[in-house]
């Protein structure tokens, strides 16, 4: 296990430099890991080889070539399935209907299919259509998964990637998220924005035109809202409200704290119902937690350190966060109510921006090294401390998917900033911004409800 370098920063620098991100910008969590570790053995390796054959079309306005290609793509992103060439099939290279018995098995072993997807599309009016598909587990030859969607056409690309995220699910016992969508900040329009996009890089689109400073994007729980800072009121960093669906209200919200508060900072607390927020007192920031009303804060840090950038355990139970209480920033995890703080990491002389996994195993983070950002994880309990992603130049603000299989973050590699995703062993790494301006500050959202 590699250990950081370490290096002394003043505490005022690294308290500009919060500002000047804030400006600019850059979760078995209460129980002990158990036996955590990075694993990587053959790079190339995957669990599952997929066949995927073009579904059977009673329909034109269905391209059934443009849907095996999406939902093979969906599966490869996954990193559990290869989809396997069809030109190496044996069996049809078409479904030819959802029959009650199973497909000859025997015509996919030998090109060590390990599934089998067939399907078809039903035909519908107004746009509309309907698919349904079987996952065919080819060593066991017997079916793992039948089920039916309904949609607009165009929605086909979003049907079959939410058709891969089943079949992984169906596989390894947790779906994929080839479905789900990323917010981030961009300022390809000449002005800093908050955008959502599809995980693969497509259909980029601003949510936000106001103009204004902004920063630290973070999907609500069901994915119905962002929330994210921005000084559009006056001139103050407060928080602010994007609703997708739903009755909550956009706009600003915390409008019950004292006039006058600087908020830096917003994340959903796993309940739903609240969030952690970073608010400067008497010009030191500190954490709270409040409702989304901004009616019952609660102080959660009270020392004359600056307590920043709170991530919480996927059951709401704790918080890591980042502190320069003994002189450099360093994460440190505390009890929700603010109790119990322990140091976490000591290693290193400048780590932040922590990222609890959903499934508690791990926490991400940024530790520098040389002038530059590095990602690392490191277990809830310390013990096991290593960098998952190292490049000469700058990657930051690790972001975890739903699954834990992967994270997002951005990178300076490129020159301008741009968003990229990799495995959680570190193999499989994707540029899914494409150097349209400065893309940064990735949160990724569940999966569609």
């Amino acid at each position: 296990m590699g250990h950081a370098p370490h290096r002394r920063t003043r505490r005022r620098v690294w308290a500009l430099g919060l500002a000047a991100a804030a400006l600019c910008a850059g979760p078995v969590s209460s129980a002990r890991a158990q036996n955590p570790s990075v694993i990587v053995t053959n790079p190339d390796a995957r669990a599952f080889r997929a066949a995927v054959q073009r579904f059977a079309v009673a329909r034109d306005d269905v391209d059934a070539t443009a849907f095996r290609e999406k939902l093979s793509a969906a599966l490869e992103f996954s990193s559990v399935f290869t989809p396997i060439d069809e030109g190496a099939f044996l069996g049809p290279l078409q479904s030819e209907g959802l029959s009650a018995t199973t497909p000859r098995c025997v015509d996919w072993t030998p090109i060590g299919a390990d599934a089998l997807v067939e399907g078809q599309f039903e035909g519908a009016t107004g746009g509309e259509f309907a698919v349904e598909f079987r996952a065919i587990d080819v060593v066991r030859c017997r079916s793992a998964l039948r089920k039916r969607y309904t949609g607009r056409v165009a929605d086909a690309d979003l049907i079959a990637r939410k058709i891969a995220d089943d079949i992984v699910g169906a596989f390894t016992g947790t779906p994929g998220v080839s479905s789900t969508e990323l917010t981030f900040l961009s300022d390809r329009g000449g002005h800093t924005e908050v955008f959502v996009m599809e995980v693969d890089g497509t259909r980029a689109r601003a949510v936000t035109r106001d103009r204004a400073l902004k920063g630290f994007p973070n999907w609500s729980v069901d994915g119905s809202s962002i929330v994210y800072m921005s000084y559009q009121y006056r001139r103050l960093p407060q928080l602010f409200r994007i609703v997708r669906r739903g009755n909550a209200k956009a706009g600003r919200i915390l409008q019950g704290l004292r006039p006058g508060t600087a908020v830096y900072r917003g994340v959903h607390a796993p309940d739903g119902d609240s969030l952690a927020v970073v608010v400067s007192i008497d010009g030191v920031p500190d954490l709270f937690r409040t409702d989304l009303t901004g009616n019952r804060p609660q102080r959660l840090t009270r020392n004359p350190a600056i307590d920043v950038s709170p991530s919480w355990s996927p059951d709401g139970g704790q918080l890591v966060f980042v502190s320069d209480r003994t002189g450099s920033p360093q994460l440190y995890i505390m009890n929700a109510d603010g109790s119990g703080t322990r140091r976490l990491t000591f290693d290193g002389g400048y780590n932040s921006a922590p990222a609890w996994s959903p499934d508690g195993r791990w926490i991400a983070y940024e530790a520098r090294l040389q002038g530059q950002f590095d990602i690392w994880l490191i277990d809830p309990m310390g013990q096991v401390n290593v960098p998952l992603v190292d490049h000469p130049r700058s990657d930051e603000s690790p972001a975890w998917s739903p699954d834990s299989r992967k994270l997002a973050f951005h990178s300076t590699r490129r020159g301008r900033p741009d968003i990229y995703a990799v495995d959680v062993d570190g193999r499989n790494l994707v540029r899914l911004t494409q150097g349209e301006g400065a893309n940064k500050q990735p949160h990724w959202g569940p999966r569609p409800q």
